[in-house]
């Protein structure tokens, strides 16, 4: 990953690569699809229509209970939603977005969508949405056009991830895959209008269910196909540079790098983390989360020293300051 900054990297523990660590569950709730982000000392949980914010404790990988704070708004499940800059922007099931400010009262809802809000992007004042209605729009936060829709871009597929470049000129869609077009599209941020495709071999149903910017050029993808995909837009967009199996054939829920050499993926059967390295061909590490009860990883964030891993009952810690 050449030319990305030294301080945007995650320098991840050593104890990673040789898979030590203590594993902790520590919250527990009813079946969801939860999504959370880390922020500095705070861990930001979606809890069906809620936000909570949790103050990660200062000895060891717990979480300080009650929350600190809870966002809400929504009237169904909150599908996604984006830390950025103290303020966070989610994508419900009820079709609408709503914006957070973390410190202070200020809170704005718009209707975005005829169906769910499957994910969200928020950067440069600008917010990117797709959903199951088969559209991304992008959004305005200017004063005085806040939720504004700008574009509204036709993926003729239901859209599960999204993600803006960290040059803020386009953004990247990966959709059902169930139509004739290809589930991996980038557009242009100010136009809507549809820049290129990426890959030309994936089969039907393939859905990218998550994407991740390391760098403007460098793009990691994962989905149905039980394949991470790594794309570097300046030497193909035809085919991907590297591309890594997951073994048990399993869809990849979620995926996580240090923007470095180090790779996190969720499973959808039995809550399997594994770590990869880029330098190699086979994963690095397995972590079996969920047993007897299979549940999907729907989301994971890592710090230098944790994982934190959500499944659809239970909050998963892995700490790896262990000796």
């Amino acid at each position: 990953a050449a030319g990305i900054p030294v301080k945007e990297r995650v320098k991840v523990s050593q104890n990673w690569r040789h898979g030590r660590c203590r594993r902790e569950t520590v919250l527990k709730w009813k079946c969801l699809m939860p999504w959370m982000e880390l922020d500095g000392e705070y861990l930001y949980l979606s809890q069906a229509e809620n936000i909570q914010a949790y103050h990660l404790c200062a000895e060891g990988p717990g979480l300080q209970r009650p929350p600190q704070a809870i966002f809400s708004g929504h009237q169904e499940d909150v599908c996604r939603f984006v830390l950025v800059n103290s303020h966070i922007v989610s994508g419900g099931g009820d079709g609408s977005i709503v914006l957070h400010k973390i410190h202070g009262s200020y809170s704005v809802k718009f209707s975005a969508h005829e169906q769910e809000v499957n994910c969200v992007d928020f950067q440069g004042g600008l917010i990117v949405s797709g959903s199951r209605d088969r559209t991304a729009k992008v959004w305005s936060l200017s004063a005085g056009r806040v939720g504004q829709c700008l574009h509204t871009v036709q993926t003729e597929d239901r859209v599960w991830s999204i993600a803006i470049s960290p040059l803020l000129s386009s953004f990247v869609t990966g959709t059902a895959c169930c139509g004739h077009t290809s589930p991996l599209r980038i557009w242009d941020l100010e136009s809507g209008q549809l820049l290129t495709c990426l890959g030309t071999d994936f089969h039907r149903g393939a859905g990218v269910l998550d994407v991740f910017y390391e760098t403007p050029s460098l793009l990691l993808s994962c989905g149905y196909d039980t394949y991470i995909r790594y794309w570097d837009i300046r030497t193909s967009t035809r085919k991907c540079i590297q591309e890594w199996e997951e073994p048990h054939d399993s869809a990849l829920y979620c995926i996580r790098s240090d923007k470095n050499h180090m790779i996190a993926s969720g499973s959808s059967y039995y809550g399997v983390v594994r770590l990869w390295d880029k330098r190699q061909t086979r994963c690095l590490q397995s972590f079996h989360l969920s047993s007897p009860t299979s549940s999907p990883v729907y989301c994971l964030r890592f710090s230098t020293t944790h994982l934190y891993a959500a499944l659809a009952s239970a909050l998963h810690v892995l700490d790896f300051t262990v000796s």
